[in-house]
């Protein structure tokens, strides 16, 4: 679980959000960042518990920065109002699939996975995968559980048939996607200190997993 001083100090820095505040906060900050790092710590074990691939993954190889890039976007404000981490063979560094948690308080966390606008090659060999395997595909999309956390595939998608592919192909609506990402946004303010935060998150992931499993069996 998060200390409640954690989820007090992203309240905060969402109203305060400039260099003046956070420099004299940075205490909050660094208490905040290493009760985060904990929460992670902890879920990357969860996941190591029926995955040995992250067994030696670590929570800093996870862990998004909290400072902001503001060279190109409009949003000049420094800072990002939540914490966020990708879990993945390789943290989020990775190339292929994978996992993500997204602490922000007002109702704006939620826990996702998958691929986001993954490189032609990868792209066009997920779609081979679908192709060829489309009743394994919606196997796992229409399981009764999965359906239940994760209401569809979200992403960009293509307005015209992707080339190489029909019209009529049974997948073609899953085809034309530019990305493959799921997402739970069911998680409230009050769950972040709750103690079954780490198991809730996990539990998500599991679910997710044969989703992600077939991403990656796609692109490996």
């Amino acid at each position: 679980m998060l200390q409640a001083s954690t989820v007090t100090f992203l309240q905060e820095l969402a109203t305060n959000n400039n260099r003046e505040w956070f420099d004299a906060n940075r205490d909050k900050y660094t208490a905040a960042k290493e009760d985060f790092e904990v929460v992670v710590t902890d879920i990357i074990k969860g996941l190591a518990k029926t995955d040995a691939d992250f067994s030696e993954l670590k929570a800093k190889d996870c862990i998004f920065r909290i400072f902001r890039d503001v060279r190109f976007g409009k949003d000049k404000t420094p800072y990002k109002p939540n914490f966020g981490a990708a879990f993945s063979k390789s943290g989020r560094k990775g190339s292929g699939a994978g996992f993500y948690l997204h602490i922000e308080p007002g109702g704006k966390c939620f826990i996702g996975g998958g691929l986001w606008q993954p490189e032609p090659d990868a792209l066009k060999k997920i779609r081979q995968e679908i192709d060829y395997n489309f009743d394994d595909f919606t196997k796992i999309i229409n399981d009764k559980k999965f359906k239940k956390l994760f209401s569809e595939i979200e992403g960009e998608k293509l307005k015209k048939v992707p080339a190489g592919y029909a019209e009529d192909n049974p997948a073609i609506e899953y085809l034309k996607h530019k990305s493959f990402v799921v997402g739970h946004k069911g998680l409230a303010d009050e769950e972040l200190t709750s103690k079954s935060l780490v198991k809730d998150v996990v539990n998500i992931f599991d679910t997710m997993k044969p989703f992600i499993n077939f991403l990656n069996r796609g692109i490996e």
